[in-house]
């Protein structure tokens, strides 16, 4: 192997993180997952340490040191969000390689990397959180991706607090009892609906990626005629088109240009109810194309990192 053409990507999710190295072809020499490197949940320390795992487990499958990764690609949950943090995450990546040949970057280019092969369109990320980032010429724009508290609007997580909230009302009277309800009470062990509260917001709450695993419950609901639970959904795949509409705007794509639009991440993969709303929403508009995902968002990173090495 030549010195230095090895290209690391990572791809930092809510869920998990993966690292994907590959060489000049593309083929792929070693790969490595973490827990999530999200630092509003985890920690600065602890996302280093996850970055430094997983950086370690790469040279360790190639036996090589940090130093002959010619170029790495570091793709991490809310970047570009802080000025403080970013900093820091900046200045770790650095002394974990031990050198300058690295860029740091939002997660949600890995997506668009993956999706449309570091080519101009859009990819909407709809995983844990969700998020829109796109291409054109040279131009690069992101709409959604506020975080949980008040946006990622159509992410597993917002499925999930949905739920949560119909539940509430199932449970209350406000709304009609359904098929969630009982899901709910089962998936939780709900002595009673009011323990729901200990579960999600007590002492012991679930973590982030606990209660975006929740939007499973929605979907299965909706698939067994749950209406409620379907309503969830639709509103879900009309969230996620509007992010692909407005980035079609941001990008000034012409108006009779069919914009290449994929997508990323388990809610679109994975919910074959949100998807199939979510391409017809988009079809009818007439302004996109939609193109299937050719990467996933780990491969991608890497080639974004070998893009940004030779310029190409």
């Amino acid at each position: 192997m030549t010195e230095r053409t090895y290209f690391l990507g990572v791809d930092g999710g809510g869920t998990k993180t993966e690292f994907v190295c590959i060489d000049a072809t593309g083929t792929i020499k070693a790969r490595a997952l973490t827990g999530t490197t999200y630092h509003l949940e985890i920690g600065m320390i602890e996302t280093v340490s996850r970055l430094e795992q997983g950086i370690a487990a790469i040279c360790g499958q190639l036996d090589i040191q940090p130093d002959a990764l010619g170029f790495v690609f570091f793709g991490l949950p809310a970047y570009g969000e802080d000025s403080v943090i970013d900093p820091q995450l900046h200045a770790a990546c650095r002394s974990l390689l031990g050198h300058e040949r690295y860029v740091c970057g939002n997660d949600m280019v890995c997506g668009w990397a993956g999706s449309l092969d570091c080519k101009d369109g859009i990819n909407i990320v709809a995983g844990t959180g969700s998020i829109a980032y796109g291409e054109r010429q040279g131009k690069t724009a992101r709409a959604g991706g506020w975080g949980e508290v008040f946006g990622d609007e159509g992410s597993a997580y917002w499925i999930a607090v949905q739920g949560l909230a119909l539940f509430s009302r199932m449970s209350d009277g406000r709304a009609p009892k359904g098929v969630l309800h009982q899901r709910i009470v089962e998936a939780l062990s709900l002595g009673n609906d009011l323990d729901l509260c200990q579960r999600i917001i007590g002492p012991a709450a679930m973590s982030r990626g606990e209660i975006a695993a929740l939007a499973g419950l929605v979907s299965r609901a909706a698939a067994d005629g749950d209406t409620g639970a379907n309503a969830i959904l639709a509103l879900a795949a009309h969230e996620l088109a509007a992010l692909a509409i407005s980035l079609r705007t941001t990008l000034s794509f012409p108006p009779d240009e069919r914009v290449p639009l994929s997508w990323s991440g388990g809610v679109l993969l994975q919910e074959p109810l949100v998807r199939q709303a979510f391409a017809k929403i988009v079809a009818d508009t007439g302004l996109f194309a939609l193109a299937e995902p050719r990467h996933a968002p780990g491969y991608g990173a890497a080639l974004y990192a070998r893009q940004l090495a030779t310029g190409g």
